[in-house]
């Protein structure tokens, strides 16, 4: 049986808890004053991953909130990946040789893609590839440039590189909790042939037990972000739905 993981997501700006709509800095909500307490609760809930990302390193091209992803990843018994703010190969060694499980790469596999087979190279599956999609399309940068690469083609090739992990984003739904683009991660898995995690549009129960009927697709995860933060469902629910499917 092809597993289904639940990645409860932490969004870290200034230290603090956040959302943003639509990767949108100026459409922010606070949610908690500790990325760690948050963690801890998650954890407590059950989780087996916490999906970390350090949109002040995102922003700035540099590890901002890194402190928080190793005081998560050492004291809790939990798997941890990271994105965000992460350009360099000491970026990645600094957080797999802390205890780090999984480290994002995202804007630089079309930026810097020798880098990222490069890193695929060294440290295979502990390097996840985000891909944000707009219309198909790849979207770099924060999400303000979209590119003329088609998405399934960039994980077609970086699989090929050694890729085992995609982190998919569909930009039109995230933050928004309009449901998932169910088919846009379906067919990243089908075309890859590798683990595609479902990322941004979660907002119910059913919208998670729809994605983990595509687990022997390749199906592996979704991150959620709002819909946990918001009270629409807690982590050992949607675990329980999705186990139950």
């Amino acid at each position: 049986m092809s597993s289904f993981s639940i990645y409860p997501a932490i969004d870290m700006r200034g230290g603090k808890c956040v959302r943003l709509i639509q990767g949108d800095y100026n459409q922010e909500t606070v949610y908690g004053d500790s990325p760690f307490e948050m963690a801890q609760l998650f954890a407590s809930d059950g989780a087996e991953w916490i999906h970390m990302v350090d949109l002040d390193g995102a922003k700035q091209g540099q590890r901002v909130n890194d402190q928080y992803v190793l005081e998560v990843a050492k004291k809790l018994n939990v798997k941890v990946q990271i994105g965000g703010g992460i350009r360099t190969l000491e970026d990645v060694a600094y957080y797999i040789e802390n205890g780090v499980d999984r480290v994002i790469l995202g804007s630089a596999a079309i930026s810097n893609p020798d880098f990222v087979k490069e890193m695929l190279k060294r440290y295979g599956a502990k390097i996840a590839i985000g891909i944000d999609a707009k219309d198909g399309y790849v979207a770099t940068e924060g999400w303000l440039n979209t590119s003329s690469i088609k998405a399934t083609d960039l994980g077609i090739e970086l699989a090929q590189a050694g890729a085992e992990t995609f982190i998919f984003t569909d930009i039109a739904t995230d933050g928004m909790l309009s449901g998932p683009n169910i088919d846009a991660v379906v067919t990243m898995a089908e075309a890859t042939g590798k683990e595609v995690i479902a990322s941004g549009g979660v907002s119910s129960l059913a919208d998670l037990v729809q994605l983990s009927k595509f687990a022997q697709s390749g199906v592996g995860g979704a991150i959620v972000g709002k819909a946990l933060y918001t009270n629409m469902f807690t982590v050992s629910e949607a675990i329980r739905e999705v186990s139950s499917v």
